[in-house]
């Protein structure tokens, strides 16, 4: 799959961040994760995220990476684009966008470097780096230490022709609206907060209407519900949803940090699809928590 067509791929559809299986020792569990994929695929995800953010890529050791981005490329091959995280420091998101082209995945996601403030010449030279590392299509995440601006945007779009994507975690209406203004059709535009869904209809209005869902991961027929009614302006059913199960939802994730991640791994175990635990410095819900979100995935019905 080229970058122009990647791009086309990302700029309609609901897109999906698999969580990562982990055993009871937090060892990976390839036949647990394509499972996982299999479950998932009928429900019409556009495109997944193998090895994101709610997978856990923060937590991977790079041949783990290796591993899970190829079970995901051997489960979902000819039927559902594969892009791959790939973070960290320059030369070590290099290794990650190279070894995933190696393995086929059809693009990457460009996560925040993490730890350390830097500069817009710095993180111009960072995108460009891996960009430029690899043929296939890069998705910039922007979000945490990584705040592009449009200027910088541009920069980027002028040099990186496989720079096809923007996602933004940040939720700075300002920024976003001065980033799409300026860089126009250049790229897909993705909505990247944590449980995108109660932004959706916002990230619409600014000329955004494509979100990742974490939900899906265990209760995607809700999650798609939720992003055709979004699609087709149906927004009884969006609101309708939106105050009986994701208002509720956030708070209970809102309870404790790094909860993003941990809330969906315990829906999955909850609806009979369980991921394992979370690996530290995560840590998983409480039990009366676990409750909680039964609770509420039980309104919603058969997925």
């Amino acid at each position: 799959m080229s970058p122009q067509e990647l791009k086309q791929v990302l700029k309609s559809g609901l897109l999906s961040f698999p969580l990562t299986d982990f055993d009871a020792e937090l060892n990976f569990a390839p036949k647990a994760y394509a499972d996982r994929l299999e479950w998932l695929q009928p429900y019409g995800a556009t495109a997944l995220f193998a090895a994101g953010g709610t997978g856990e890529f923060f937590s991977l050791e790079p041949a783990e990476f290796s591993r899970v981005i190829q079970v995901a490329l051997d489960t979902c091959r000819g039927r559902t684009p594969i892009l791959a995280g790939a973070g960290g420091g320059t030369r070590l998101a290099i290794q990650y966008a190279q070894e995933a082209e190696r393995l086929g995945a059809q693009g990457l996601l460009l996560l925040p470097h993490y730890l350390t403030e830097a500069s817009q010449q710095g993180l111009i030279a960072h995108v460009e780096a891996v960009c430029k590392s690899v043929k296939i299509g890069v998705v910039v995440y922007n979000r945490g230490q990584c705040r592009l601006t449009p200027q910088s945007l541009q920069v980027l779009a002028d040099r990186c022709p496989n720079l096809i994507g923007f996602k933004d975690g940040l939720g700075d209406i300002e920024k976003f609206v001065s980033i799409r203004q300026t860089l126009g059709e250049r790229f897909a535009y993705l909505g990247g907060l944590p449980t995108a869904e109660l932004f959706a209809g916002a990230y619409k209005a600014m000329g955004c209407p494509v979100y990742s869902s974490a939900v899906f991961n265990f209760i995607p027929r809700t999650a798609m519900d939720f992003y055709r009614a979004h699609a087709a302006g149906d927004t009884e059913t969006c609101d309708a949803l939106i105050r009986d199960f994701f208002l509720p939802y956030i708070a209970l994730r809102n309870k404790g940090e790094g909860y993003a991640v941990s809330i969906v791994k315990a829906g999955a175990t909850l609806a009979g699809h369980s991921a394992g635990p979370v690996r530290p410095p995560l840590s998983d819900l409480l039990p009366a928590e676990v409750e909680q979100l039964g609770a509420l995935m039980a309104k919603l019905g058969p997925q």
